[in-house]
């Protein structure tokens, strides 16, 4: 079991790049700026939780920043985890529904806590919103169920 997570993991951090990649050349496609939902939300939660993310040097922002995207890894190596061990206890589907599958949970786990903690609203989101948010996690969900299942095929 522990192998399963750790190699669920492992391709969970292979669909984080790929969703990263794509971010960023479409950042730089089309000029828009990064976001800072992850950052907020890591604030918020800091907050709520009674420990807020400290300011010693003025540096708060970057410190957000920095704990924005790390927390996206954890997401993304997390989400790779949680499938590989539900594939190994019997959920098993095609690789393009795997994918989708996986793809639509990291998605969900990254825009639901926005939308809880009134960091974003999805239902504003114009399409294009919905494209730039759609189209990483769907890329990542389907290297990441594919990697997850061909390592699976190796033993």
């Amino acid at each position: 079991m522990i192998e399963s997570i750790v190699r669920g993991g492992m391709a969970g951090a292979a669909g984080t790049t790929v969703l990263n990649a794509v971010t960023y050349a479409d950042m730089a496609w089309r000029g828009r700026p990064s976001s800072e939902a992850p950052a907020q939300v890591v604030e918020r939660i800091a907050q709520d939780i009674g420990y807020p993310v400290p300011d010693p040097k003025g540096d708060l922002d970057n410190r957000l920043s920095g704990l924005g995207a790390l927390s996206g890894i954890v997401v993304g190596c997390g989400t790779g985890a949680a499938v590989s061990a539900l594939r190994r206890a019997g959920v098993r589907m095609p690789w393009w529904l795997g994918g989708l599958a996986t793809g639509l949970l990291a998605m969900t786990a990254t825009d639901l806590p926005m939308a809880r903690l009134g960091v974003s609203d999805p239902t504003t989101w114009s399409p294009k919103d919905w494209t730039s948010d759609v189209v990483p996690h769907l890329l990542y969900g389907l290297v990441t169920y594919g990697i997850v299942t061909a390592a699976e095929r190796e033993d």
